[in-house]
């Protein structure tokens, strides 16, 4: 993935962290209020969020509050502040990385609003103009002061999230390039690794909080969140899609469900999966929940394992491979953790109804994949999957040049026969008519068998569910 880095102070200023160097940030110490949060049972984000980071507009700022100056390529055009005793602008250059202290706003004579600061590295004193309006015309909208991040932000994140242990909850992170830039490359990791937070820093004007964090074997990497979005400039319809990675909520989550877990269980988490049978499973439609047979042969990426409380079961979010639905089972990871009295059950078994990996996904055509998911015969098939498709077969014969068929018991007393090339192994053509008493008497009798399992009858569900036009194929 990436390499194991080392997380640093640039320049003495502990607002600026990095992952790479050689002097690791050190961890401020955790107050009596972040122990008492620690022995909860487990933290919700949104209380977190909540609890510890209020949104201030303008209207709402107090003297005293801290921003740094973070300039971006266009704010290294246009200058941000005036030097409040000459009225020069000031490059926004020259002042990043230096904090910047709220001490209210004045309107002047010909009505122009300056917004005024104090630098506690150089000890001048700023304004920045507003562009138009009054104060409180500008202070309700989401603009704020260009170039500023809010450090009340960091401070609190510092003290409640270092060496937290958090789940990620996106892909794609970012490691640093630049000691004393902003360079960083993209790196990708699994979703629901754990990793703990090892420093915490000022990020950019947009997402103020740089949250470095490190996964089990040392690896390194971060992300800018927005946490009260407190002069982010960013409107909260704005956080979506790729963006809402930089909120925290959409690149971490605490532990809670998913870390209740043992830790082998966990290992399946991001793992991909396919059903080897058909079977039931929720899944959301016009937000509500409702049961989908799901056909077999349908990959999945396991999302989330979340035990329900008070039995041996977890709830599964299943990510389907191909049109990134979600889907929701409910499962045992033990045959002995079944309810015992019911063989309907038994799919609830993780081991009887999901494989690893693709299965036979890899070997096959997508053309072929969707017949079998849809329990249909088409030609070119090869004999396992027919099998896939339709189950067993409850006869097999030959003609007299040799080659093979099979034939399915349908619904109303229709027969499917199924030919295959003996030389090439390979479906010619697949055929439905109207089964003779003889053949209807077979098929029951074979039914009826000691031998006949539990998979020959679900197989058996799967063939009566499909109507008689869709297995019709032309030779």
């Amino acid at each position: 993935m990436v390499l194991g880095v080392t997380t640093v102070m640039a320049q003495d200023n502990p607002y600026i962290v990095k992952t790479k160097g050689v002097k690791k940030t050190v961890a401020m110490t955790v107050t009596n209020g972040q122990q008492e949060e620690e022995e909860e049972e487990e933290e919700d984000a949104t209380d977190f969020m909540g609890k510890n980071f209020r949104f201030y507009s303008m209207c709402d700022w107090k003297e005293g509050m801290r921003f740094m100056v973070i300039p971006e390529k266009y704010d290294l055009l246009v200058n941000t502040f005036h030097d409040a005793v000459t009225d020069r602008e000031v490059s926004s250059g020259l002042l990043r990385h230096k904090i910047m202290v709220y001490r209210g706003h004045e309107t002047l004579p010909n009505g122009r609003v300056h917004v005024l600061f104090s630098c506690e590295d150089d000890f001048k004193r700023y304004y920045y103009e507003l562009p138009n309006g009054t104060f409180e015309d500008y202070c309700y909208s989401k603009m704020g002061v260009p170039t500023l991040a809010y450090l009340g932000d960091v401070d609190k994140a510092r003290e409640v999230l270092i060496d937290q242990p958090l789940l990620t909850r996106t892909q794609t992170f970012r490691v640093d390039t630049e000691y004393d830039g902003d360079g960083y490359r993209e790196v990708t990791v699994d979703k629901n690794m754990l990793v703990t937070v090892k420093a915490v820093g000022v990020g950019t004007r947009s997402y103020p909080v740089k949250i470095i964090v490190e996964d089990e074997i040392g690896n390194q990497f971060y992300q800018n969140v927005a946490m009260s979005k407190t002069n982010s400039g960013m409107r909260d319809d704005e956080f979506s899609l790729d963006k809402e990675r930089f909120l925290f909520a959409g690149s971490f989550e605490f532990m809670g469900a998913n870390m209740s877990v043992s830790a082998n269980i966990r290992e399946y988490l991001n793992k991909v999966v396919h059903t080897k049978y058909v079977v039931s499973m929720s899944s959301k439609g016009s937000g509500k929940l409702r049961d989908i047979r799901v056909p077999r042969f349908s990959g999945f990426i396991i999302d989330e394992i979340t035990p329900i409380q008070n039995s041996k079961y977890y709830t599964l979010t299943l990510r389907e491979v191909e049109s990134r639905r979600i889907y929701y089972k409910d499962v045992v990871f033990s045959e002995d953790d079944l309810p015992s009295g019911d063989e309907n059950l038994r799919e609830d078994f993780f081991g009887y109804t999901f494989g690893m990996g693709e299965g036979e996904a890899r070997s096959t055509s997508k053309e072929t994949r969707a017949a079998i998911r849809e329990g249909r015969v088409i030609p070119g098939m090869t004999k396992d999957e027919v099998e896939m498709a339709m189950g067993e077969p409850f006869d097999k014969t030959h003609d007299a040049e040799g080659n093979e068929m099979w034939m399915y018991a349908r619904s109303n007393d229709v027969i499917l026969d199924v030919w295959f090339d003996e030389k090439q192994g390979h479906v010619v053509h697949a055929k439905a008519r109207k089964a003779t008493e003889s053949t209807i008497n077979l098929s029951k009798a074979l039914k009826n068998k000691a031998t006949q399992n539990a998979r020959n009858a679900r197989g058996m569900m799967m063939r009566n569910a499909t109507p008689l036009e869709e297995i019709k194929i032309k030779e």
